[in-house]
């Protein structure tokens, strides 16, 4: 464990994290870090996963605490109501705050205000798969093709209106101009099924959630929603490969803390998740489970989450979904 000497040293050599944070060593008790969404699912292990270095690192417990609910606003709004004080922080969805914005005709929390940045986290990338006994295509063209010839079109699943997971289907469906139904499941654990039994014909889904049945040879990966290809499907395509370069994005997340929580405790915190995701067996433990590792300053994840904000309010618009 750190002992006083060491996390005094380590903060002395940020800049601003001596004179703000002076003889007081942080952390020096658990930190909370709250995630909107139930155990067991892939943001709630890779929260975990982050916290286990973060506790290596730093010698406290960085404890997570579940405020599912909500679409994810129930745990955005609690860290964002959180004292700044360094103390809570935690992970928040990419879509709490550039899609449900749009969804939601009132928020509990500012998107833009209510939050102090700390670092973009990981990828989960979206999968275009098919369901290989049902499905022929072997590519997104041959998708296309099939799904046209199709008298009623095809149906294709996601966890819930305006996941990331819907607009990424709209937005195909609509781009190649393919008569489809949207049919909404609590997750990929429904859509799976469907998809085998021949009632889904294809999803735009967390690539996480598909990695067995996708080994297993049941579902067939078509593209992926990524500006590179995946590693742990270096034959699969990515979309932009595949015709649909606006279909580039997926999901990610983040970690922040409510706003006004010191810059030093910040800037701290931020750098040691780049050092930690910086570690080449780290990244392959999460590629293995779905996810890449990232890892930014403060003012990237700023840059980043402003430069797709237009992406997917385009994203939404197109899939037709209205605020509620």
């Amino acid at each position: 464990m750190m002992n006083r000497r060491t996390l005094l040293a380590a903060a002395g050599s940020l800049p601003l994290a001596a004179p703000v944070l002076g003889q007081s060593p942080w952390p020096n008790k658990p930190v909370r870090v709250i995630v909107g969404f139930p155990p067991g699912g892939s943001l709630d292990v890779m929260t975990r996963l982050a916290c286990e270095q973060m506790q290596s690192r730093f010698g406290q417990a960085f404890v997570v605490e579940t405020r599912s609910g909500a679409s994810g606003n129930i745990g955005a709004e609690a860290i964002a109501r959180a004292t700044p004080d360094g103390y809570t922080i935690g992970t928040i969805s990419m879509h709490n705050l550039l899609i449900n914005p749009l969804l939601f005709t009132r928020l509990p929390y500012d998107a833009r205000k209510d939050f102090a940045w700390i670092s973009a986290m990981w990828d989960l990338p979206n999968v275009a798969v098919v369901p290989a006994q049902h499905v022929p295509a072997r590519t997104v063209a041959e998708f296309v093709t099939w799904a046209k010839a199709r008298p009623n079109g095809v149906s294709y699943g996601s966890s819930g209106v305006g996941t990331t997971i819907h607009l990424s289907g709209a937005y195909l469906m609509a781009q190649a101009g393919i008569r489809a139904e949207h049919v909404t499941f609590r997750g990929a654990a429904q859509t799976i099924p469907a998809m085998l039994s021949g009632d889904i014909q294809i999803a735009v889904d967390n690539l996480a959630s598909y990695v067995p049945v996708i080994q297993e040879g049941r579902m067939r990966p078509l593209a992926v929603t990524t500006r590179e290809r995946w590693p742990g499907l270096p034959d699969v395509p990515t979309m932009a490969e595949a015709g649909f370069a606006g279909l580039s994005y997926g999901p990610w997340h983040l970690w922040a803390a409510p706003a006004g929580t010191p810059r030093a405790m910040i800037d701290r915190l931020s750098q040691e998740i780049r050092t930690a995701f910086a570690d080449q067996a780290l990244q392959q433990r999460a590629i293995g489970m779905g996810a890449r590792l990232l890892g930014t300053t403060p003012e990237q994840l700023a840059e980043r989450l402003e430069r797709e904000r237009p992406i997917w309010a385009e994203m939404v618009r197109i899939s037709g979904a209205q605020p509620e």
